[in-house]
């Protein structure tokens, strides 16, 4: 009797632990699932396959694997170990694939093979490009109206994030190119 209440008491605490996080989370397992389906066909076919994945409990397992284990991640840790994902884009001259992980993205020309890399720094709060083993910063938010962008001379221009502001930088950057020629 000592046993079974001591055993439920733990069990009952680690639920408690889960489900008090004040994290309602992204579902983002749950939602791959809805999207696959959304991918495979007519709206028949989709509700046909919807109806199976709630008889045979695939979507009853993902939203458990969602509230019990990726969403507790997502808020201890503050990513989501399912939000990184691939996609293939076809491009004018190419097919990319590009794929995000938790540093940023990295595009790969599927033709030639080459790699371009987008990496957030979160010391600086700053994006870089890399590519043939160069990396070079091209943003930094300054705060949520202004950021610091490249110009062509490799200095960095403060621009307001706003129709005007971006006006402005593009008409910068657009008299230093016409001017380096």
């Amino acid at each position: 009797m000592k046993k079974n209440f001591f055993t439920a008491a733990i069990a009952l605490t680690i639920a408690g632990s889960l489900m008090m996080t004040s994290c309602i989370g992204s579902f983002r397992l749950t939602h791959k699932v809805l999207e696959w389906n959304d991918q495979i066909g007519g709206k028949f076919v989709n509700e046909l396959v919807f109806i199976a994945f709630w008889i045979l409990p695939v979507y009853e397992l993902s939203a458990m694997a969602d509230i019990l284990v990726i969403n507790s991640i997502e808020f201890w840790s503050g990513n989501n170990p399912i939000a990184y994902d691939t996609k293939i884009i076809d491009g004018k001259d190419a097919r990319y694939e590009i794929m995000s992980n938790p540093k940023g993205y990295i595009v790969t020309n599927l033709n030639d093979g080459s790699v371009i890399k987008f990496n957030f720094d979160e010391v600086d709060n700053s994006w870089s490009v890399e590519a043939n083993g160069e990396e070079h910063k091209f943003m930094r938010y300054i705060d949520d109206n202004n950021v610091e962008m490249v110009t062509p001379d490799g200095t960095f221009e403060q621009v307001e994030l706003s129709n005007a502001g971006l006006y402005a930088y593009r008409q910068a950057v657009q008299a230093a190119m016409y001017a380096s020629r």
